[in-house]
């Protein structure tokens, strides 16, 4: 089954797409100079964070997926590291100081051009709040996590990876579930 492409408008009005000459993939291109205008993935970071056998998830507070819960994680800025990163969404998102032990996974999204980058992390204090992005955070018991609440799939895929690692120091990270996407999980639960 051929996949929607995600539509990314072009970076002016003298531009259109085609394939560049010497290149495999269409892209846009400038009409008059010939400039070609790379559009490239998203990096997403984020983290599952742990304290004391709970875990830290924050209610969306913007779209897309208000009001679902996830984990602390945003698009990488630039000129920062991934660690970086994930901790900047945490203490942003959750007002939460953290620290990693280790990248979990990496996820890739195709339909919306995304790469996830997903690390292990424990709560530096037991202090936490929500940020302007985020209605609600708390920390969950395993069995009190809100499932079928859950924003996007990554979220349930890192927080199921988590659980396979909690009790090791050293792991390879983990990647998509076989076959998933998280294509069926959005249409689906979309609101």
């Amino acid at each position: 089954m051929h996949e929607k492409r995600l539509h990314v408008p072009p970076p002016g009005p003298r531009f259109s797409r085609r394939v560049p000459d010497g290149d495999t993939s269409e892209r846009y291109v400038c009409d008059d100079c010939g400039h070609v205008h790379y559009t490239n993935p998203k990096i997403v970071v984020g983290s599952v964070v742990a304290h004391e056998g709970r875990i830290l998830m924050c209610r969306r507070a913007i779209d897309p997926r208000k009001g679902y819960w996830t984990l602390p994680a945003g698009f990488l800025e630039e000129n920062e590291t991934p660690e970086q990163g994930a901790r900047r969404e945490a203490l942003e998102e959750a007002g939460a100081d953290i620290a990693l032990d280790g990248l979990l996974a990496v996820y890739s999204v195709p339909r919306i051009s995304q790469v996830q980058l997903m690390y292990r992390a424990r709560l530096e204090k037991p202090v936490f709040s929500a940020g302007s992005e985020s209605l609600d955070v708390k920390l969950f018991l395993w069995d009190d996590i809100p499932w079928n609440e859950a924003a996007f799939p990554s979220v349930q895929w890192a927080l199921n990876h988590y659980r396979k690692t909690r009790d090791l120091k050293a792991f390879a990270p983990f990647s998509n579930p076989p076959g998933d996407t998280g294509n069926t999980f959005l249409a689906e639960k979309q609101p």
